[in-house]
């Protein structure tokens, strides 16, 4: 009898202890967004290394978090990211492939023909985004896409434009 009533303590105890280590370890109740493991100043490309997943409390979520930390590989920070607060899709772009003021080629392609010439970039943007270039001969200025370092894809198919979207929770 004596042996009968240590199995029940002992196994009360160990039911306790499952529960108390359980209460200790679960997550708190809300959304898993993506955080910075680090402060990330402005301008900083992100990598993996840099997210982490992470649960916040319902009233922290605001529009545009991100809950992927693939869809943020690669993407650069439009501002001081500080470690543990929710990164939105505002918060980062594409890396600046052509800067303001810099000269650009331009390609307009169409079947049979691709035409090329050079301008100058009256705006900034990264890859897929668009900018206005203006020709410095007429002083035209057309809007473009940005395809890659220093060049821009003027009228045409923008739909075949890569261009890579980060993904938002409203």
């Amino acid at each position: 009898m004596k042996t009968s009533a240590s199995l029940v303590l002992a196994g009360a105890l160990s039911l306790a202890a499952l529960s108390a280590a359980a209460q200790t370890t679960a997550p708190a109740n809300g959304p898993r967004v993506v955080v910075p493991a680090h402060d990330i100043e402005r301008g900083e490309t992100l990598t993996e290394y840099d997210l982490v997943l992470a649960t916040v409390a319902p009233e922290r979520m605001r529009p545009g978090v991100v809950k992927s930390i693939a869809e943020l590989a690669g993407h650069e920070a439009r501002r001081l990211l500080r470690a543990g607060d929710p990164i939105r899709s505002e918060d980062v772009r594409m890396p600046v492939l052509v800067a303001k003021g810099a000269m650009v080629t331009m390609t307009y392609a169409e079947p049979g023909i691709t035409l090329t010439a050079t301008g100058k970039a009256m705006g900034e943007g990264g890859l897929g985004e668009t900018v206005a270039v203006e020709n410095p001969v007429s002083f035209r200025q057309v809007s473009c896409i940005v395809i890659g370092p220093g060049e821009v894809r003027a009228g045409g198919d923008v739909e075949s434009v890569t261009r890579p979207q980060v993904a938002a929770n409203p």
